[in-house]
């Protein structure tokens, strides 16, 4: 008897504390009702084989121009200037050696992107180019457990009239818009990383289940489309009725599909109609 009670304790100790890690911005968290109405561009309206690769002023001017939110991603550059590019590394994008934090400002601007005519820009220059025409989805890209990229992005969108959000797969960056911005709206990234093959460990299962929204306090969970049924993520939004979006949708189909599970998608390869 001793011991069922133990174990039923254990069992409710557990449950708690599971829901406490998993649990978002529940009081005085921000009406996310404003970009429910959009559908978001991933990277721009690019194609890597034309003029306006990802992550472009070329691709966004697209993306503007249709009417389509955008999603991009924000790192910094040597000497801290907030640089637009998704990838740590340039080898993919630009044909390069090395990392984007190993080069400066200037230098990065010197290479171009998917051998077009664009090159890498500055998140100043997307900011000027959008100016408050179709909200913005900016992921904070932290290659270590350094959130220099937090302040220093902030410092210009604090001033940024349009609309936007921040987001990333990193924790502490979440959590840094927690402590100090705690007004603009926050979303913490994941993917199913252990059914996908590309991550292992323990770190992978905790981001994975979302086990570190007890440290950011996210407004929205944004989750691989093609893994709607994770309990944490389903549990964040049917039980703490917390914004649910989903990236990166590749085909009107799987648009269509995750329009049940998610209240905004990301999408890239095809255009949507609106």
């Amino acid at each position: 008897m001793i011991i069922l009670v133990i174990l039923i304790m254990s069992m409710t100790v557990l449950t708690a504390l599971y829901f406490y890690m998993i649990m978002p911005r529940i009081f005085g968290r921000p009406d996310t009702s404003s970009y429910r109405k959009w559908l978001y561009a991933h990277r721009g309206l690019y194609d890597n084989n034309s003029d306006a690769p990802e992550n472009s002023l070329a691709a966004f001017g697209k993306a503007v121009k249709e009417g389509f939110g955008i999603e991009m991603d924000v790192q910094l550059s040597k000497d801290g200037i907030p640089m637009v590019f998704h990838d740590f590394t340039l080898k993919r994008i630009c044909g390069a050696e090395g990392k984007v934090c190993d080069y400066t400002c200037e230098e990065l601007q010197r290479f171009r992107l998917c051998g077009s005519e664009q090159r890498i820009p500055r998140l100043e220059d997307v900011l000027t180019l959008v100016n408050g025409k179709v909200p913005l989805i900016v992921e904070l890209k932290l290659p270590t457990m350094d959130t220099s990229v937090c302040p220093a992005a902030d410092r210009l969108l604090s001033d940024y009239k349009g609309m936007y959000c921040i987001e990333s797969f990193h924790p502490l960056a979440v959590r840094w818009y927690r402590k100090n911005r705690r007004e603009i709206v926050r979303g913490q990234l994941s993917d199913a990383f252990l059914k996908e093959g590309e991550f292992n460990g323990p770190v992978c299962f905790l981001l994975q289940n979302l086990l570190f929204n007890w440290l950011g306090k996210p407004d929205f969970v944004a989750y691989n489309h093609k893994y709607p049924k994770i309990f944490s993520r389903w549990i964040c939004r049917e039980f703490y009725r917390n914004t649910a979006v989903a990236w990166t949708i590749k085909t009107p189909r799987e648009l269509e599909a995750a329009k049940k599970h998610f209240d905004i998608c990301i999408f890239d390869s095809f255009v949507p109609k609106k």
